[in-house]
């Protein structure tokens, strides 16, 4: 705890440039400062899991403005159990050289792209998928089968083995994907998980996949390749994974390999609301990870709400965390980081909807990377309604690509169409 003290000591002189100061991780990896773009569904990929020119050209984008990496997500291990068809696919009988050229495009002037390793278990989409979780449930809006104790078993090894592709790929580090209700996070929470075996029961039974994700991957990178891992704060459900059980996930954690822990909170369960579509004040998880500094030394970054510089600054400099994490705000400015280390454009201006269905602000944001990818992001992305039609077409076709490509992948019963 010593070391993480004294690298939150602030003075009054050193405020202003704090969010630009370096920041170390265990593993021995420097970042240049402690901005990070945050894991966003892009949905860019070509429906083959390989990433798309439009795809290269986002992250390049992100690299040039100035974060100190950027987060790719979501990245599945197999074609099995994708969140959309527009996802990665990194697995052996991928093109690992279409792969290294998005490490490149992404590594420019020193960002380090990592990769957001998932699996989307009972939120599979499923036209592409047969959903399963923990638990088999058949509740409106989600049906989802249980998978065996086997396929569990099999679950740290298969993400092991894409954390070693990610760095033979090139790619700076991973984020493990323990939040907003796809898979590990599914295991949290006992809405979805009413396991009575070695997986499921207290909270204890319930982070033993995690706890075997997380082992399994850093013996497969090794010590010097970051290792991050994004945890809900919870699920913001009555009967979820609630804040008592996130803090005592954390202290385990403590104890682990892990070189950062990203906290966010939601989840995509029948009814929820997503933190960002709330229209709630952010930064959202800040307190929580205040409370979080009493139970772990693992350095911290939480998602979620970050808006302005003010915010970032004081969540940085009050000790609460030691890395800021942004998402809508680098698809409105990929370059805002830059801007900000200029001290401009402080307080950017956020997109207003007028009652959006679910799902729809996601897909309007979606639509705005493809724009940045395709260098056309002078244009005014188009209203909610052209947005929302846009991102359907593109994942209609998008799915007829996967189903071909990935013959192998049975289609399962309709069920919740995740928002991205």
């Amino acid at each position: 705890m010593t070391r993480m003290s004294t690298l939150r000591q602030t003075t009054h002189e050193t405020r202003n440039g704090i969010l630009f100061e370096p920041f170390p991780l265990p593993c021995g990896v420097v970042l240049r400062n402690r901005i990070v773009k945050s894991a966003m569904s892009d949905s860019l990929g070509d429906g083959t899991g390989h990433p798309t020119q439009a795809q290269i050209g986002l992250y390049q984008r992100w690299a040039e403005g100035g974060a100190a990496l950027a987060i790719i997500g979501e990245v599945q291990g197999s074609g099995k159990f994708a969140e959309k068809p527009g996802n990665l696919v990194l697995d052996d009988s991928a093109d690992l050289d279409r792969f290294k050229a998005l490490a490149r495009a992404g590594a420019e002037n020193g960002a380090g792209p990592w990769l957001q390793l998932g699996h989307a278990g009972a939120l599979s989409y499923p036209p592409i998928s047969a959903p399963k979780g923990p638990s088999a449930l058949d509740l409106p809006g989600l049906i989802c089968g249980e998978l065996t104790q086997e396929e569990i078993e099999a679950l740290p090894l298969e993400f092991a083995r894409t954390a070693r592709l990610a760095r033979n790929a090139g790619f700076g580090g991973v984020e493990l994907h323990a939040a907003h209700g796809f898979l590990i996070s599914q295991f949290l929470s006992p809405l979805f998980n009413r396991r009575t075996d070695r997986y499921g029961g207290a909270i204890d039974g319930r982070m033993r996949l995690l706890l075997d994700v997380v082992g399994a991957v850093r013996a497969a990178v090794g010590p010097d390749f970051p290792v991050a891992l994004k945890l809900n704060s919870s699920d913001q459900l009555e009967g979820g994974f609630c804040e008592t059980d996130a803090l005592a996930v954390l202290a385990v954690l403590d104890g682990t390999g892990l070189d950062l822990i990203d906290v966010s909170g939601g989840t995509y369960f029948p009814g929820a609301r997503s933190a960002s579509d709330s229209g709630g004040r952010g930064p959202y998880f800040v307190d929580f990870a205040r409370r979080a500094r009493n139970v772990t030394t693992k350095p911290l970054m939480t998602t979620g709400g970050f808006k302005t510089l003010a915010q970032a600054e004081e969540a940085v400099a009050s000790g609460a965390v030691d890395l800021v994490g942004m998402a809508r705000a680098l698809a409105l400015e990929p370059s805002l980081p830059n801007l900000w280390f200029a001290r401009q454009l402080a307080k950017p201006a956020f997109p207003r909807f007028a009652d959006p269905p679910e799902g729809g602000v996601t897909a309007w944001y979606t639509m705005r990377l493809t724009e940045i990818g395709e260098d056309r992001d002078l244009q005014a992305t188009g209203d909610l309604a052209q947005a929302i039609a846009a991102y359907d077409t593109r994942d209609r076709e998008r799915t007829e690509i996967w189903l071909r490509h990935f013959s192998s992948t049975a289609q399962g019963e309709p069920g919740r169409k995740t928002a991205g």
